[in-house]
């Protein structure tokens, strides 16, 4: 069998298996976007993304410093999404040797204006020459209540703390190559090449949350991993679901379904996760799109109809 038939999440499946975790410190292995383990009863969480020329990037399509930026972000993303903060990280770095150090050096320097915004540091890492430029972010977190995608309940309501589909939009405007935007148009496109990680609510989503995932591969798959992983149904209100002005600009202009962004589009990292009813006036500068039942499988609920979502989202296999 080859990988392509396996896709991304097979392959997981299949490669976790072939390591087993002998050590009762860690808490959570596999499975969730950080592993976490208890240090001297500190909560130290651990992940990694990577950035690829050509797969995850288009050198010619964003600035150096954008993407520096995005290496951080993409995962810090993952530490907030677990209920921590972000503390210290590893960087290593593969390029080209015929590469100008100019371009680096602007990566480097976003890199640095992230660290300052996360108030983190990255500590150390490694080099190595490649084909393409590849960028590889180790981060550690800490946190003192790991927030797993497994802790969803019946009852519970899921909630989204921002807007999606706009890094998608974002994306197929740089993919254009038009020689100028309209301002709502550059709107979009930062929100491709420079996200934000909702670290903004970190501290609230650690307190109150009984599940939570960052939408990095749309919102449909990311929910759909919080309903597999809790083994409950999930249940959308296509009335609640959130449209941004921009994003409804782009599809006006571009004749889009703006629902296909809203739902499939992947890298707006921003947070989804479930709360039980009594802690919803926590999150009133969040919105409330859907509410978990008895069962299993994703549904959208319009008036009186409720039909079955595709639960597809973003595979890099």
């Amino acid at each position: 069998m080859k990988i392509k038939d396996l896709g991304e999440f097979g392959l997981i499946k299949e490669l976790t298996q072939l390591l087993e975790i002998n050590d009762s410190s860690v808490v959570v292995g596999f499975g969730d976007d950080c592993s976490c383990v208890n240090i001297s009863d500190q909560l130290v969480l651990f992940t990694s993304d990577v950035q690829i020329e050509g797969r995850h990037f288009v050198k010619a399509l964003i600035s150096p410093q954008d993407l520096g930026w995005r290496v951080v972000s993409v995962n810090v993303s993952d530490v907030v999404a677990c209920g921590g903060k972000p503390r210290w990280g590893f960087i290593s770095l593969a390029v080209p040797p015929e590469l100008e150090f100019e371009y680096i050096r602007q990566v480097y320097k976003g890199m640095e204006e992230a660290c300052q915004y996360y108030k983190m540091n990255i500590i150390g890492g490694n080099t190595s020459s490649s084909e393409k430029i590849i960028l590889d972010l180790f981060l550690t977190g800490i946190t003192d209540r790991f927030v797993p995608r497994s802790g969803a309940e019946e009852g519970d309501y899921i909630l989204l703390s921002g807007y999606t589909g706009l890094s998608r939009a974002g994306m197929e405007l740089l993919q254009m190559k038009k020689g100028s935007y309209e301002d709502f148009e550059n709107r979009l496109i930062k929100a491709h090449t420079k996200p934000v990680a909702r670290i903004d609510i970190a501290e609230k989503v650690k307190k109150f949350a009984s599940s939570c995932i960052d939408v990095s591969d749309g919102l449909a798959g990311d929910l759909s991993h919080i309903l597999d992983s809790s083994k409950v149904k999930g249940i959308l209100f296509k009335e609640n679901l959130p449209i941004s002005s921009h994003l409804k600009a782009f599809c006006k202009k571009y004749k889009k379904d703006p629902l296909e962004y809203v739902l499939y589009g992947g890298e707006d990292y921003q947070l989804l996760f479930t709360v039980n009813e009594e802690h919803l006036l926590q999150f009133d500068d969040c919105f409330v799109i859907g509410k978990i039942e008895k069962g299993s499988g994703l549904f959208l609920k319009e008036e009186n109809n409720i039909k079955k979502i595709i639960r597809k989202g973003f595979e890099h296999l």
